[in-house]
Parts: structure tokens; sequence; C-alpha cells
């Protein structure tokens, strides 16, 4: 993958001589910030392995989900880089606000994944496992469907985001009691007429009402991709796919029903965890990551 970004790393010498310990670790991104929670597990160093997972929609590395999977990989001795999306933001934490105007795109993450890849290699890793969550499962999955890195050799994916164009616009309706279809219309023009800056609003967007959104941004999360839904990129992934299902979730849709067609194919391994939620809460955040470091020390 080309990139056009200069990049360097900002990180302590302590995080490097002391083992079993967290650190928040730093790279710049044209002239972004982005920032990433690094745990090396007691004894360890990146030489061994890694795990480089990214959240999902609006969110962050410090949600509960992604502390625990890291929380939980540190004690099975495994070594994890929880990533914060900068969403277009210097330096970004939390939860994204709303009430700040949307210019980020979907396909940014692929970038950013990218960018901490080279980051880790830099930094001694030899093999590292791809994982997401949600969103960060698709833009996983998009980023390991175009780049067949050698340093890459597994790649997980956690309730990942499923899509169609029907669902989005039904979901659109439900949500805001509005048709999405004249508003991605008008912002597909705008982006024609080179006008793709300019902000719309007030419009509803994702999770958030009545705030300020590029056109840009708003086309790329709402346009007739089929590369938003998960399934359809698995087949392009050439490393072994492991995908966790909670049997509850109610957040993803079909993702089991769309997933059994490739469950038998050679690289693509699907495991339904009985009674966990898309969040994968408490126990069940341990059934899945011993699942997980089996799949990744096979």
């Amino acid at each position: 993958m080309k990139r056009f970004l200069i990049v360097w790393a900002v990180a302590t010498g302590v995080l490097f001589s002391h083992v079993g310990i967290a650190e928040e670790v730093k790279l710049n991104k044209g002239g972004l910030t982005l920032n990433a929670n690094l745990e090396l597990a007691e004894g360890s160093s990146l030489a061994a392995g890694v795990v480089l997972i990214t959240h999902g929609t609006l969110a962050h590395n410090k949600m509960e989900i992604i502390s625990t999977l890291q929380e939980l990989f540190s004690e099975q001795g495994v070594n994890s880089l929880a990533i914060n999306l900068s969403l277009g933001l210097d330096d970004r934490h939390g939860m994204y606000d709303c009430k700040v105007p949307h210019t980020h795109k979907h396909t940014d993450a692929i970038d950013e994944i990218g960018l901490w890849l080279e980051w880790l290699q830099k930094k001694g890793a030899e093999q590292v496992t791809l994982m997401g969550h949600s969103r960060g499962g698709n833009q996983t999955a998009w980023f390991a469907s175009e780049e067949d890195d050698p340093v890459i050799n597994k790649v997980i994916l956690v309730a990942p985001m499923t899509w169609s164009r029907d669902s989005s616009m039904a979901g659109y309706k439900k949500r805001y009691g509005k048709d999405l279809k004249p508003l991605l219309l008008r912002a597909d023009k705008m982006v024609e007429v080179q006008r793709a800056d300019m902000l719309q609003e007030p419009i509803d967007f994702i999770y958030c009402p009545d705030t300020s959104v590029s056109a840009a941004a708003f086309v790329s999360y709402y346009a007739d991709d089929p590369r938003m839904d998960t399934p359809y990129l698995l087949s392009d992934i050439s490393k072994p796919v492991l995908v966790f299902i909670g049997s509850e979730d109610k957040v993803v849709a079909q993702l089991e029903e769309k997933l059994k067609p490739l469950a038998d194919s050679s690289n693509v391994t699907m495991e339904v965890i009985d009674g966990a939620d898309h969040f994968f809460r408490d126990l069940y955040a341990e059934e899945l990551v011993e699942m997980a470091v089996e799949f990744i020390q096979q």
C-alpha cells in the first residue's frame, strides 16, 4: 500500500526497557498526532508478536471491551496495541463529540491501521495479528483484503459490521424518521462539483443527530459500497481469519447467516459465543480471548 505521509514515532525509552506495563505511544500522520495504548506482557517484547486492535464507531481504545481485551491478552502473555483512530482530530481521546463537525471518512482507518503496522515493525514486531471490533472489524478486514504484508499472521474480527443498501436506508429511516436517499444524492452531487469539504448542517449522521458533516464524509459512510459488508471482504484475505459472533448481538445483523457459506473455507473460522451481546462483557470476553490466543498460537 502506498502512503504519502511522513511518519515518525514518539515513545519513551522506559517503554521498551521494562516489561509488563502499559504505555501510550504516538506517531504523526500529516500533521495529526495519533495515539495508541501498548501493553507488553510480563517478560515479553514486541519481537514475540502483538495484536493490533481497532475499536468501533466513534469510539476509543479505552472503552470497556478494548481495555478488557488488552488486560486479558496480557494475562495470557500476549502483547497488544490498541489504537485510537484520529477521526480527523489531533491526539484524540474518548468518544467522538457529536457537536464537533465530522470530516472523517470510514476509509481513513485503513491508512491508520497501516501506519501503526509500520510502527510496530520498526519497533521490532515480527508477527502481528490484526483485530477489530464492530466497524473496526470491517476496517480491519478491508485493510487485510488489500494489504498482504508478511508480518501479518492472523486476522480476528469481533462482531464485525455487516451492511446492505436496504438495511442502511431502513436503519436511517428508523433512527431519524427521514429518507437517506435524497441526502446521499445531495452529498454525492457536492463531491462531483468539487465541494466535498463543504459542511452540511444540521444533518443526522451515524449516531449524531443535528450535527455538521462534510459531503465527502457523508458519502464515505453511506455510499453503496459492498466492501462495507465484512463477509464480502473475507474471500480476499489470504491469512487465516477468525470471526467471533455473540448469540445475543442486536447491533450486527445477519452476520452468522452471511458467514455460513464461508465458514467451510480453508482460511475462515466462525465462533459463536452463546449468551454474548455485541460487547462480550465479563466471562464472555474471557472465553473470547482464550479462543483467540489458541488461534494466534496455532
